[in-house]
């Protein structure tokens, strides 16, 4: 079930410890710089902690949303992080979804849950304010599979997507600048996919998810890795499976949707390719932006 409430540990701890690993997206952490904001889909915190430590780092990111942390909130390796200098808040659910928020700016106004069904349990949305030059809202989200496809699986993906874009559509209306970043499972478009066909009959790529996100899309929201890279070939997911990541046969299903506010602030966005060849990796790896924030 569902953790629902209780506040998020509170920013305490060591700064700066020595970078380690794989150099991915170095960048100075002298003040003043774009705010780095990346999403990260862990696939079980418990079996990749040290992997996620050794990336935050080495990349210095200054706020990570995470999804699949797999851990209920009790059970979360939170001092690890805080003693990066990072607050943290989580909404966790044992052994399945759970998502969190790693930040090295005060987490303020922490709500846990997408609005909408007081009866879904499932542990898939967190949302909170930063301050820097710009108050922003972020928003982490893991967003259901679908699969199989038809099915009530499919149906919770559609309604829940539906759901999220109520919300999107009230976080607009507040005219902050917005930041909605997690594991979308979506295809946006065949240049998301090495092989587009292999998705055809996938939840992930069905013409209804991918019509379902556009609407979202279409309210006024910025998908910022497009934004700074038009070209195909670029993927944030890479299954365990059939030598996916050996052979490149990637999807990019992890996105950052910003508002307009957040839009214009935007500076830079990547892809951290190479942590997914790192010891025990996520079959995900990080997706970030920078913003003027």
């Amino acid at each position: 079930m569902a953790a629902r409430g209780g506040p998020g540990r509170r920013d305490r701890g060591r700064h700066g410890l020595p970078p380690r690993g794989i150099a991915y997206s170095l960048r100075s952490s002298k003040p003043g710089l774009a705010m780095r904001i990346a999403t990260f889909n862990i696939n079980g915190i418990k079996a990749r902690t040290e992997a996620l430590a050794s990336w935050l780092d080495t990349a210095t990111p200054d706020v990570v949303l995470l999804q699949e942390i797999k851990s209920v909130d009790d059970g979360f390796p939170g001092e690890m992080f805080e003693d990066r200098g990072y607050a943290v808040a989580t909404h966790g659910q044992k052994g399945f979804n759970g998502v969190a928020i790693l930040s090295k700016l005060p987490l303020e106004d922490v709500t846990r849950g997408l609005p909408g069904d007081d009866t879904d349990e499932q542990a898939r949305w967190i949302e909170a304010t930063v301050v820097g030059r710009t108050a922003l809202r972020l928003c982490g989200l893991y967003l259901p599979n679908g699969n199989p496809a038809p099915g009530p699986k499919f149906d919770y993906k559609l309604a829940w997507m539906a759901r999220m874009r109520d919300r999107a559509a009230t976080l607009l209306s507040s005219e902050m600048a917005v930041v909605m970043a997690g594991d979308y499972n979506v295809i946006p478009q065949a240049e998301d996919a090495a092989r587009p066909e292999a998705w055809t009959e996938d939840a992930l790529f069905l013409p209804e998810s991918r019509a379902a996100f556009r609407r979202i899309l279409n309210l006024g929201f910025t998908e910022a890795f497009r934004a700074r890279e038009p070209r195909p070939g670029h993927y944030s997911f890479w299954d365990y499976q059939r030598a996916a990541w050996e052979k490149n046969d990637g999807i990019r299903i992890d996105h950052l949707l910003l508002s307009p506010q957040a839009a214009d602030l935007l500076s830079e966005a990547g892809i951290d390719k190479a942590v997914r060849g790192g010891d025990k990796p996520s079959d995900h790896v990080p997706v970030w932006i920078e913003l003027d924030a």
